[in-house]
């Protein structure tokens, strides 16, 4: 892997393990919402299992990036919570914004130039 995918990875896997893991820890304080951002998230917690699922998806992925072992299948697991929090700033809340847009072309770099190799663990599967 070239340093430039590399970085994308390492980067893009610390934010998602670490807000994955803000919510189950909630070490990050998070600003009060109102209005429709509210009602987004109040439908999501009244599932009873979508935010742990949720951060629990975003730390799986964040994980397979920074190990770099499955960088490919994290890329893919996290490419429906990328678009959606695209969507949800860029529709509901555009205070993130910028953010989501950084996310939004990292999780692209990665799914475009993050080239598959093989490691004596995965040579089965290459």
């Amino acid at each position: 892997m070239s340093k430039l995918t590399t970085i994308a990875r390492i980067v893009l896997g610390l934010i998602f393990v670490v807000f994955g893991l803000n919510g189950f820890f909630h070490f990050l304080p998070m600003p009060p919402m109102h209005g429709r951002p509210e009602q987004f998230f109040s439908g999501l917690y009244a599932t009873g299992y979508f935010i742990p699922f949720l951060f629990g998806v975003q730390v799986v992925g964040g994980a397979l990036l920074l190990t770099g072992a499955y960088v490919s299948l994290g890329v893919v697991i996290l490419a429906p919570v990328v678009a959606n929090i695209f969507l949800f700033h860029f529709f509901i809340d555009r205070s993130g914004l910028p953010l989501a847009i950084v996310v939004t072309l990292l999780e692209l770099y990665l799914a475009l130039f993050a080239k598959p190799y093989c490691t004596k663990i995965r040579a089965l599967f290459c």
